[in-house]
């Protein structure tokens, strides 16, 4: 499993806007080979700043499988021209984990 990570940064006073666009893009992301969920969460100190966690079965299923697909043009219509600045996104592989 994949970990994406996003840090996104939306323009000041977008905020409700973008997250009426993800929660249609939403439905977009959750659609493609390989996916297996997703998180979005808001930040308490910066309220224009937001994480996107997506869990992905291989690296190649974000990279290639959605970033090359029409589907992602799509997402990119949806959200792109909310963030400022646009946001680096790296990819994690699982080395530990607790038991909740």
């Amino acid at each position: 499993m994949i970990l994406e990570v996003a840090i996104l940064d939306v323009i000041p006073g977008e905020a409700m806007e973008f997250e009426l666009a993800f929660d249609k893009a939403q439905s977009i992301i959750s659609s493609m080979k390989g996916y297996h969920a997703h998180q979005l969460q808001k930040c308490i100190e910066k309220p224009n700043r937001y994480i996107l966690l997506v869990e992905w079965q291989r690296l190649e299923d974000h990279t290639i499988g959605f970033r090359q697909s029409t589907e992602y043009q799509q997402w990119r219509q949806l959200l792109h021209h909310f963030y400022d600045p646009f946001p680096d996104v790296e990819h994690y592989t699982h080395v530990f984990s607790q038991p909740s």
